[in-house]
């Protein structure tokens, strides 16, 4: 299940970034890092599995206040991307942006097969078991390379680990705001 994770913060919205009620407003994409040659590009970490749809003529949003700029150039190196911004022309330029969040749009984001989520839509979901007992919230998503792990949290502050597998997850429900599972029993 392919889930991406959400650090937006409006006035408006409360902690998780989210507002009141519904998606949050803006997903991260990336992070700014350091300037790299002459032109005003910037190193950026990759935080988004579309990197493909990053483009010249592209807005994105910078920082805490979400500010607007238009991508000029971009291209791979390594793992990161070289991003070069209108309006940024040499590294001096630049010196604003390092350890900036790159947000787009949640409307942006591209629509995944059924049965795989963004963990902004998982987190902070109803879990139950087979019986429909509660068993807590989903409070956190671990990734561990090989499987997701779901972090239960129950009503009194345990947490449940359950791994993100079809042998223990059973349905996961956005319209009732529930995943079903079968919790692992460990010994």
């Amino acid at each position: 299940m392919k889930k991406r994770r959400a650090q937006p913060e409006t006035p408006e919205q409360d902690h998780t970034g989210s507002p009141p009620l519904g998606e949050p407003v803006f997903l991260v994409i990336g992070l700014l890092g350091r300037s790299h040659g002459l032109k005003g590009d910037v190193i950026m970490d990759v935080y988004t599995d579309f990197p493909e749809r990053l483009t010249p003529g592209k807005t994105v949003y910078l920082g805490d206040t979400y500010r607007p700029v238009i991508i000029q150039r971009l291209r791979p190196a390594n793992k990161k991307i070289l991003i070069g911004f209108e309006g940024y022309s040499n590294p001096e330029s630049t010196a604003d942006l390092r350890n900036q969040l790159v947000y787009v749009p949640t409307s942006e984001m591209p629509l995944l097969p059924e049965g795989e989520y963004y963990h902004h839509q998982l987190i902070g979901l109803r879990v139950v078991d087979s019986s429909t007992q509660v068993l807590g919230v989903l409070d956190d998503i671990l990734e561990t390379g090989a499987n997701d792990v779901y972090v239960v949290k129950s009503a009194d502050g345990n947490e449940l680990l359950i791994p993100a597998v079809e042998n223990f997850i059973l349905e996961i429900s956005l319209e009732r705001g529930e995943i079903k599972v079968v919790p692992p029993e460990w010994d």
